[in-house]
């Protein structure tokens, strides 16, 4: 069982949650980078990178706002989201963290690596025809 108080609970949870998203966030700019260095040289070469990211720094804040919450998780060993929505409001942030902080950042890294393996391999058929 958690052994904790709910505030550290709360501090727990927001820093997995924060962690978290700032690595998918680094992995997906870090992913359009390499996108835009070979597929765009031209732009890759200007484009400055900022790890202020909107799923880093708005996602673990939402639940210390009253949007979604931080509670233990099913074992009670740990904290985490608490995933059973009880609310509208409870299930909209779910949503929203699941679209924006998830699935938008795996299709950016799908779309960027997939126009870098395209472009490599026009690049290859150009130096065969050569």
């Amino acid at each position: 069982r958690w052994l904790f108080n709910q505030a550290v609970c709360t501090l727990y949870a927001f820093c997995g949650v924060l962690f978290g998203l700032c690595s998918l966030t680094s992995l997906t700019v870090l992913s359009m980078v390499c996108c835009l260095k070979v597929c765009y040289p031209a732009y890759g070469r200007c484009w400055d990178v900022g790890m202020g990211g909107c799923p880093c720094v708005l996602g673990p804040k939402a639940p210390l706002a009253k949007w979604g919450s931080y509670g233990p998780e099913p074992y009670g060993t740990a904290c985490c989201i608490t995933w059973k929505a009880l609310s509208r409001e409870a299930t909209l942030y779910i949503l929203a963290l699941f679209i924006f902080c998830y699935l938008l950042p795996c299709l950016l890294i799908l779309v960027s690596y997939s126009l870098i393996l395209w472009t490599v391999r026009v690049s290859r058929r150009a130096i065969r025809q050569h």
